[in-house]
C-alpha cells in the first residue's frame, strides 16, 4: 500500500512540474520531464534482479526501438497544432502513436523472437 502511495505521489509531482514548467518562460522543458526514465528504472530493475543480462539487454534495445512511436506521436503533434484543433491533433498523434506501437510490437514478435 504504501509502495502504490509513493507512485501516486510521484505522478501528483510530475504533473505539478510539468504545469509550473508549462507556465514559465522555459515552457518547453515541460516536453522534457516526461522523458524521465522513472518506469524505465523501475521495469530495468524489476527484469535485471528477476531475469538474465540478456533478458536486460533486449529490454533495453526494445526501450530504444519504443521512441519510434513516441517520435511519431510528437511529429503528428507538430504538424497537428497549426492545422487542426487541439483535441483532433491529440486524438490524430495518440492514433499515429497506436499505429507504430503496434507495427512495432508485431515486427519485434517476428523479427526478435527469430534471434
Amino acid at each position: 500500500m504504501v509502495s502504490l502511495f509513493l507512485k501516486m505521489l510521484l505522478g501528483a509531482l510530475t504533473v505539478l512540474v510539468i504545469a509550473l514548467l508549462s507556465k514559465s518562460r522555459s515552457f518547453f522543458i515541460a516536453g522534457l520531464v516526461p522523458l524521465f526514465p522513472t518506469f524505465a528504472l523501475i521495469a530495468h530493475f524489476i527484469v535485471g534482479t528477476s531475469r538474465t543480462a540478456a533478458d536486460l539487454q533486449a529490454t533495453a534495445l526494445f526501450g530504444l526501438w519504443s521512441l519510434a512511436p513516441y517520435a511519431a506521436y510528437l511529429l503528428a503533434v507538430y504538424y497537428g497544432s497549426v492545422r487542426y484543433s487541439l483535441p483532433a491533433t491529440l486524438i490524430g498523434a495518440t492514433v499515429a502513436w497506436a499505429i507504430v506501437a503496434g507495427i512495432l510490437l508485431i515486427g519485434w514478435s517476428r523479427f526478435h523472437a527469430a534471434t
